[in-house]
């Protein structure tokens, strides 16, 4: 009698348990990569909600120098955040709504272009509506001995913990690309500097050889 009770209550139990996973704290966490060329600056968007967090975190891997100017702006047009040439940063917010805007600038390089990395991490991005209203679709939980707000906040906390990792990972990756871009340029300026002190050392034996090829050389006339 137990068991077939069980049976009867454990699937619209668990059709709600689906239904309540879109009801969830949500965390958006996404990552881009992209050419800035020399002289030029590459803007953003980002639309918010009130009382969310975003976090970005940007990286130089490829280009002379490694550096950039970047700036973050509220939807009112203030800067909130202004790094000068530098290679890498993080920056988090507590937004308000409407769009904020971050930038890349280059305009500083003639020359050179750049391979930038970035990550956004939106927290807190809740849907509209009562994140409780879930509790309301239950029918008959009363009858099994299980506790929903612990797995719920098992799950969240496995969720949160997967995106850090993916974050992480990504830096990882981004952090391998700078490095393999300096090892490659490194590589190459090795070479070229060898072949020149080869050349050098060539020329030089050459005139070596030849100076004392003259100094043995007599070419003074006996007299007859």
């Amino acid at each position: 009698m137990g068991l077939l009770l069980l049976l009867l209550v454990l699937p619209p139990l668990l059709s709600d348990l689906v239904q309540v996973s879109f009801s969830f704290p949500q965390s958006f966490d996404s990552d881009f990569t992209f050419t800035l060329p020399a002289g030029r600056k590459e803007c953003f968007y980002q639309t918010m909600k009130k009382d969310a967090t975003l976090e970005i975190e940007y990286q130089v891997i490829d280009g002379a120098g490694l550096d950039v100017d970047f700036y973050i702006t509220s939807p009112n047009g203030n800067i909130l955040y202004f790094d000068q040439r530098k290679s890498d940063g993080v920056h988090s917010i507590e937004t308000e709504n409407g769009d904020y805007m971050f930038c890349f600038d280059n305009s500083f390089s003639s020359i050179s272009e750049k391979i930038v990395f970035f990550e956004l991490i939106l927290d807190n991005m809740e849907p509209e509506g009562d994140p409780n209203s879930w509790k309301d679709l239950l029918q008959g939980g009363e009858l099994l001995d299980m506790k929903l707000e612990d797995i719920l906040e098992s799950i969240n906390s496995v969720k949160g913990r997967l995106s850090k990792s993916n974050q992480i990972q990504g830096l990882l990756r981004a952090f391998e690309a700078r490095d393999r871009n300096l090892q490659e340029g490194n590589y190459d300026r090795v070479n070229f500097w060898s072949v020149v002190n080869l050349a050098v050392m060539l020329i030089v034996s050459c005139l070596q050889v030849y100076m004392l090829k003259n100094l043995f050389n007599d070419k003074r006339r006996s007299r007859t």
